[in-house]
């Protein structure tokens, strides 16, 4: 991602304190999760042995939130949960631990966290030079700019010569540049270090947009005190695919982490919810049968649970549910699907077949 969805290093801190009393301490487990990746195999060991995912999240409204009573909830979330069903059987075996985008990569590396799920683009650099494995996108966005209506501008070339709040550890510079070059245009950007800064800026007059991606400008907007002031411009001047990002040398651990990722997105393409999955499991339908567990050797391997795609769907739901009910235009972010969409219906969501 191209800025947080996150709320500023205070937050994150302070949350940090919400995510230590219900997970344990970090330091625990942190060396031997550092220590066991490096062998094939040795994530997916090393999270059975301490009864839970550990996940890297951002904070953000709709994608990681705490409520009153210190649950985590969001997009994000739901994705952790889910790999927490597929491997324990339970959505509660999951540590959640928040980032601020400068720290997540480095809490990554040292083994802190078994993945992140937070909003991070995949990238060349990120691969080859950081070695970090993407798994698979599942969400689609690129960046863009939030202005107040009152500036009347309506394209993102029109705000040639303008103060621009881009946040801190994040590609939101290189490629406000790049735009601005490819556009013979120029924009003064301004680093905050958390987005209650920028947002504090455009409020005040000291910036004239916020750029960063699509969802956190959704989010961002929320955070505003008059968001129907505010408009996000339509341009998007980058790709911002979005993937869990994990340590290299553990294939195992990658591909659990890609199949978990697809079988929401499958789900949805077979019509099967929450709601239908156990419908669904009394099916003749070959290819319903191998996704839901129901023929042996399809989803059994690495020792989970044959049937966990059902169990999956059955705690967590389809992809299509978990966007409506954290980021759909029934939510205070008021999202539509655009690319998020499955491929049979315009959009980019698909997943490769389970058989």
């Amino acid at each position: 991602m191209t800025v947080s969805r996150a709320h500023g290093l205070l937050a994150s801190l302070a949350l940090a304190g919400i995510a230590a009393c219900s997970s344990g301490a970090a330091g625990d487990v942190a060396g031997a999760s550092a220590g066991a990746h490096r062998g094939q195999g040795g994530t997916l060991s090393a999270v059975r042995a301490r009864g839970a995912v550990k996940c890297g999240i951002t904070q953000g409204a709709g994608f990681a939130t705490a409520d009153d009573s210190g649950r985590w909830r969001g997009f994000d979330v739901d994705f952790c949960r889910a790999l927490a069903v597929a491997i324990f059987g339970d959505t509660s075996k999951v540590q959640l631990v928040p980032f601020t985008q400068q720290q997540r990569f480095s809490g990554l590396q040292s083994g802190e966290v078994d993945l992140l799920v937070n909003g991070s683009s995949v990238t060349s650099s990120r691969a080859l030079e950081r070695n970090f494995h993407f798994g698979p996108v599942y969400f689609y966005d690129g960046q863009g700019f939030l202005t107040p209506k009152s500036s009347k501008v309506a394209r993102a070339a029109q705000l040639d010569g303008a103060t621009v709040c881009v946040q801190q550890g994040t590609t939101t510079e290189l490629n406000l540049a790049d735009f601005a070059r490819k556009n013979g245009i120029s924009f003064k950007p301004v680093v905050m270090e958390d987005l209650r800064g920028a947002v504090g800026a455009l409020a005040s007059g000291r910036c004239d947009a916020i750029s960063q991606d699509g969802a956190g400008l959704a989010t961002t907007r929320t955070m505003l005190r008059n968001p129907n002031e505010y408009v996000i411009l339509p341009d998007r001047i980058s790709k911002e695919p979005i993937a869990p990002v994990l340590r290299f040398g553990d294939d195992q651990w990658l591909e659990v982490v890609n199949w978990v990722f697809r079988a929401p997105v499958e789900a949805e393409e077979f019509g099967i919810s929450r709601a239908t999955v156990a419908r669904a499991a009394q099916s003749s339908d070959p290819s319903v049968r191998r996704f839901l567990g129901l023929e042996p050797g399809v989803t059994d391997g690495f020792g989970l649970n044959a049937r966990w795609t059902y169990n999956v769907i059955a705690a967590i739901g389809n992809y299509g549910e978990i966007f409506d009910r954290n980021l759909g235009p029934k939510t205070p972010l008021g999202m539509e699907r655009g690319l998020n969409k499955l491929w049979s219906d315009g959009g980019l969501m698909y997943s490769p077949p389970f058989r």
